[in-house]
């Protein structure tokens, strides 16, 4: 086939599924609750692997996957990456699911079949119109390199390491809070609650 043909047969496919994207929009919205349409997950999965330059697709890791670098990784995902893909990379964590498209499973063929620069290249540089934000600085990082191999490992993940990320995975002040209060009751110290302030009283002003 010619490469003109080519190009016209992709931007007609292109301008018909924007038609057919329009059309469903104005009958169910922009509502981030609905599920994508077969459409809308073909053209997203198009979309994203013309994105990814052919030099980048074809970078090759430069680290292998040893028992520290995983370490090191998984740590990392855990602190980073689980809140949305959640720490078996299931996706299934309350923002992950209300993310529109929602966080994939990346244990599935869909991620797994990718190759590691395009990998890479997704948690490097993100992907626009979605939850998934570039992370790294604008150079070349290794963190981003290392985490592609942990996505390879994901549906290997023991149950100890799944507990291991847990406690690594970032907390909120309340989780805090009760660690806090948890850690002086078994040190047997006295609980510090924290002090009611009353509604009329008003902070005093710095001297």
């Amino acid at each position: 086939m010619r490469k003109g043909t080519a190009i016209f047969l992709l931007v007609l496919a292109a301008t018909v599924m924007t038609i057919a994207g329009v059309v469903s929009v104005m009958r169910r919205g922009f509502s981030a609750r609905e599920q994508p349409s077969a459409l809308e997950n073909y053209l997203a999965t198009s979309v994203h692997a013309l994105a990814v330059p052919t030099r980048a697709r074809n970078e090759r890791n430069p680290f292998l996957p040893s028992p520290d670098v995983l370490a090191e990784a998984r740590a990392h995902f855990a602190d980073h990456c689980a809140i949305c893909h959640a720490n078996d990379g299931s996706g299934k964590t309350e923002i992950g699911q209300n993310l529109y498209p929602k966080a994939p499973d990346m244990r599935l063929p869909r991620t797994q079949k990718l190759t590691d620069g395009e990998l890479y290249y997704t948690i490097h540089n993100g992907i626009r119109l979605t939850g998934m934000p570039a992370w790294g600085a604008e150079e070349k990082d290794d963190d981003s390199w290392k985490l592609v191999l942990f996505i390879r490992h994901l549906p290997k993940l023991t149950p100890r390491e799944e507990r291991e990320m847990e406690s690594l995975n970032p907390k909120g002040p309340a989780e805090n809070q009760e660690e806090q209060e948890e850690e002086q009751f078994l040190n047997g110290e006295p609980r510090n609650p924290t002090p009611k302030q009353s509604k009329h009283s008003r902070p005093s002003e710095e001297k």
